[in-house]
């Protein structure tokens, strides 16, 4: 799968934004202080997970952004893709001209059947799952804890 800074920083995004929401909208700049994500990188990262109906907005004072699903109901695979990544392990593609000169090449199948099982693996977590990894809250604690103190976590 390539899957690039997009969609690794579209997931820790959304995951920091479901782990704060309960308190109201979340901001880009809270989550980008706690995830050492540039402002402007979450906007457009935003931009599109709102068009996609992974997030809601609300304007003005106190507002920012919540999910607009349950985290039960949103895979990995479901904010990857509404970032615009694509689940494929090599740019081997049947809707192409093909993968050499207009043809498939030898390792074609072995490919995308790889890729086939990362898109199956990732629409099979959900971010309540991720969310329940007690890991992922003493990391979030961690983070809390350095942002308030003036420290970027990155």
């Amino acid at each position: 799968m390539r899957l690039t800074t997009k969609g690794r920083y579209a997931v820790t995004a959304v995951l920091d934004l479901a782990l704060h929401q309960d308190a109201g909208p979340v901001s880009l700049a809270a989550i980008s202080a706690r995830q050492g994500i540039s402002l402007s990188y979450l906007e457009q990262l935003f931009a599109k997970l709102r068009r996609n109906e992974i997030v809601s907005s609300t304007r003005g004072p106190g507002g920012g952004y919540t999910l607009k699903g349950s985290t039960e109901d949103i895979s990995v695979s479901d904010i990857i893709i509404a970032v615009d990544e694509v689940c494929q392990v090599v740019d081997c593609d049947q809707d192409s001209d093909g993968c050499q000169d207009g043809y498939q090449c030898l390792t074609h199948d072995l490919w995308q059947e790889l890729s086939n099982e990362i898109r199956g693996f990732l629409d099979g977590i959900s971010l309540a799952e991720v969310m329940s990894a007690e890991s992922v809250h003493e990391i979030s604690a961690r983070q809390e804890n350095l942002n308030s103190n003036g420290v970027n976590p990155g």
